[in-house]
This record gives C-alpha cells, structure tokens and sequence, in this order.
C-alpha cells in the first residue's frame, strides 16, 4: 500500500521555521516524484516544491531560498524544510508522491501550517 501522511505542522510566528514531514510507506527508490502542494482558504492549491528520482528540485519562486524539500531514504520519509515563514505561507499542505507504474499519483490527508502573531 502507498499512503502518504504528513506532519509537522503547527502554529509558527513569522520568520519562523518547521519542518513538515511525509511518510512515505515506500521506499523513495521506487519513487519517481515526490511533491508539496498548498493550498489556503479561497484560493487553488499550488505547487510548492518537487523533486525528481534524479535528484533535481525545483520550487515555487516565493519561496525559493526559504524552502529546501529532501529525503531520508532509511526512514521512507520527504521533508519540506520551512524558513523564514510569512503569513502568506498560510496554507494546508499536502505531500503528492508519483510512482511509475500509470505515473500513479498518491496524496497525503494534508498538515496546517498557520504563521501569525
């Protein structure tokens, strides 16, 4: 079974960090994306971070040089490292890992993160 879930997140102050977490139920190896969406109250969910089976990243320019997304590969796990935290990072965030077989798409249940005063 493949059942992404997050965590993570959590009330921040702005300029603060978390660390959100995906696991992932599967080895990363046998992974061809991995993925961080969001999506805030109103608005279309976006595409924040990804990364490739190769090894390439790619992000959203808002958060370029604030957000790094990487892998444990012993603990199955996709990390979204958040710095440097605005308001506007307000959002519920979702991991999306894609396999090869169809490109399958699996989506995790999504973690709040709320950066406020």
């Amino acid at each position: 079974q493949v059942q992404p879930v997050e965590s993570g997140g959590g009330l921040v102050q702005p300029g603060g960090s978390l660390r959100l977490s995906c696991a992932a139920s599967i080895r990363i190896s046998l992974i061809n994306t991995m993925a961080w969406y969001r999506q805030a109250p109103g608005k279309q969910r976006e595409l924040v971070a990804t990364l490739t089976s190769a090894g390439t990243t790619d992000y959203k320019d808002s958060v370029k040089g604030r957000f790094t997304i990487s892998t444990d590969n012993a603990r199955n796990t996709v990390y979204l490292q958040m710095n440097s935290l605005k308001p506007e990072d307000t959002a519920v965030y979702y991991c999306k890992i894609t396999l090869p077989f169809r490109r399958t798409e699996y989506w995790g249940q999504g973690t709040q993160v709320t950066v406020s005063s």
